[in-house]
């Protein structure tokens, strides 16, 4: 059988199993932003045989990206390919059973409820404030799994948004402004740490469809300099608009 032999390593794992294999395969997901995080994120999933993944991303490639995006090559930043798309046809040639969807896109008001609405979990590849707040807004509307992540420098951070909460906006309850924090291309980034935040983020994803009891419910915090990693209790904010008492959210 196909699918024993491809991903017989991963069904000897007992956190997933025959049975987790099985929902995996019929798993979707929508990957928003297809740069460092995303690529990496995309490829997990791909590898790993969830049925659908969508990519969502309005950009295209640059000689700049390839230090740490890892589904893209000279070939694409030389043809200034589009992101989503060029990351679909590389994940096609590495798992053709899983269905993919390349949207060249910005994740706006306008197009998000369409973006995730028929998907089983959203992942964060996006590179700004704005957009998360978007997602994370939209996706606790709809008591939809979400996986936060970011990195900056060798740090990261990655956290599970569950239909139940804490969320974004109770961390932190409303995006910073724009100019206010420091972007990767004033501090960098180093390409092992977005490997490391997708990873976490994938791995989520993986026991959120699965169904598993292990779902992290903390923020984890790694510097991969100093080598430190952490994990942090997040509360539901009584203030939050989307976890709070007079939360307006789909029950």
């Amino acid at each position: 059988m196909e699918g024993s032999s491809r991903y017989g390593r991963q069904i000897a794992f007992k956190g997933v199993g025959e049975d987790g294999q099985a929902r995996l395969s019929r798993a979707r997901a929508a990957v928003i932003g297809v740069g460092a995080l995303g690529t990496a994120i995309a490829n997990s999933l791909a590898r790993a045989g969830f049925g659908f993944v969508r990519l969502v991303d309005p950009d295209r490639v640059e000689l700049g990206n390839l230090q740490r995006q890892a589904l893209f090559d000279e070939d694409d930043a030389a043809a200034g390919s589009f992101k989503a798309e060029a990351a679909a046809a590389r994940l096609s040639r590495i798992n053709s059973t899983v269905v993919l969807e390349p949207i060249v896109a910005r994740v706006d008001a306008s197009n998000v409820d369409a973006v995730i609405g028929d998907v089983d979990v959203v992942l964060d590849g996006t590179d700004n404030f704005e957009s998360r707040y978007l997602v994370n807004d939209a996706c606790r509307r709809r008591r939809l799994p979400w996986i936060y992540g970011g990195v900056l420098g060798d740090s990261g951070v990655s956290m599970n948004v569950l239909p139940d909460g804490p969320c974004l906006r109770c961390l932190m309850p409303e995006a910073p402004e724009p100019g206010s924090y420091e972007t990767t291309a004033e501090a960098g980034v180093l390409n092992q740490i977005t490997a490391i935040i997708a990873s976490i983020e994938s791995a989520e994803a993986m026991k959120i469809v699965i169904g598993s009891p292990r779902v992290r419910r903390t923020l984890a915090s790694i510097s991969l300099w100093d080598a430190s990693f952490h994990l942090l209790e997040v509360a539901r904010a009584p203030s939050c608009p989307l976890c709070g008492p007079s939360a307006n959210v789909r029950r």
